[in-house]
């Protein structure tokens, strides 16, 4: 069934709906995308049709260990710059050493640079980007439930980010650009766009995709961005 997202509705129309929960964070204290409510209004969709919570956020103070106690995923969806304080870096870091997951988006990347324990979960930082443009991006690895459905070439428009390091020693890639088939890649013949690892005791999962807001209509990203949360909630093994 194809997927497709519509009005986020607020997460209290969601609080009897039977499964597990999802925390969407999306403050920015740097750039702030203007599809934060198109990503939002689709991870709920996406809650209510395949039957999980979706609780959707931009206050820092619900990083304590009872509110984060309630997830088995926390998404940081385009978030950027320094959004948790000290004893909410504390908080998160323990829910992930509980076993819970993470699901970065896009500019997940681009937060927290002086938390390295957060640039270990994220896997690298973003570094630039060139303008937004079409691109084929590749699968190599297609038995993750973020990539079962995709196919091996997959050509699409997004800003296409450049990191710091490649990720690929810490954590298990799972999409790759092709750099001959845009302008301004600066990362050669391996440049990963979506990744994932065990981490801490816990599940992390990035994808680079995600800025523009026909992103979260489209649905070959839904069902990449729907197989990562089940992945990162422990509900789909891989």
């Amino acid at each position: 069934m194809a997927l497709t997202a519509h009005t986020a509705q607020s997460s209290s129309t969601q609080a009897t709906a039977p499964g597990f929960g999802v925390l969407v964070f999306s403050k920015t204290a740097g750039y702030r995308h203007d599809s934060i409510a198109a990503g939002v209004a689709a991870v709920t969709a996406l809650g209510e049709q395949q039957r999980f919570r979706v609780d959707a956020t931009e206050a820092a103070a619900a990083f304590t260990d009872e509110s984060l106690g309630r997830y088995r995923a926390v998404i940081f969806l385009n978030t950027t710059g320094d959004v948790l304080d000290a004893n909410q870096q504390t908080a998160f870091e323990r829910f992930i050493r509980r076993g819970g997951g993470f699901v970065g988006v896009h500019s997940a990347s681009d937060t927290e640079y002086d938390w390295p324990w957060y640039g270990g979960l994220v896997g690298t930082y973003f570094k630039s980007h060139p303008r937004i443009q079409p691109a084929t991006l590749r699968v190599v690895d297609a038995t993750h439930p973020s990539t079962v459905r995709l196919p091996v070439e997959w050509k699409r428009i997004d800003e296409w980010y450049n990191f710091r390091e490649d990720p690929a020693p810490h954590g298990r890639a799972l999409l790759v650009i092709d750099e001959t088939t845009y302008s301004g890649g600066t990362m050669k013949t391996h440049h990963p766009m979506a990744w994932c690892q065990e981490y801490d005791g816990g599940r992390a999962w990035y994808t680079a995709l995600g800025h523009t807001i026909e992103t979260y209509s489209e649905p070959l990203f839904l069902e990449h961005l729907l197989g990562a949360i089940r992945w990162a909630a422990g509900i789909e093994a891989d």
